[in-house]
């Protein structure tokens, strides 16, 4: 596959996202150099959610939204991050720039 390589290298940054933090797809795209690569990193959490270690329920869009929350079932993404004390309502989380976790700043 073309972009495995690429997966890996970002599954390697998600797994970095502390518990009870999320971070966004274009802050990860960015930190790994992929100039517009957010949607690149949607396609890679899409695909990882068969791997438990992989905390793709972490990985939110710029606006703290549950954008991916259709490919966990219903309801599971925002129970996982409820259980990591985050608060989230009509599938945004609240307080979403205290939670916010930014690699480009957390792993200078």
């Amino acid at each position: 596959m073309k972009n495995q390589n690429a997966f890996d290298d970002i599954y390697a940054l998600v797994k970095l996202i502390p518990y009870g933090r999320v971070s966004s797809y274009g802050a990860i795209a960015a930190y790994l150099g992929m100039k517009g690569g957010a949607r690149m990193v949607g396609w890679a959490m899409n695909a990882s959610h068969t791997d438990p270690e992989i905390p793709a329920h972490r990985v939110v869009n710029r606006n703290g939204v549950l954008s991916g929350k259709n490919f966990f079932g219903e309801g599971v993404m925002q129970k996982l991050l409820e259980s990591e004390g985050l608060v989230i309502q009509e599938d945004q989380i609240i307080d979403f720039l205290k939670v916010f976790w930014d690699p480009m700043i957390e792993l200078l």
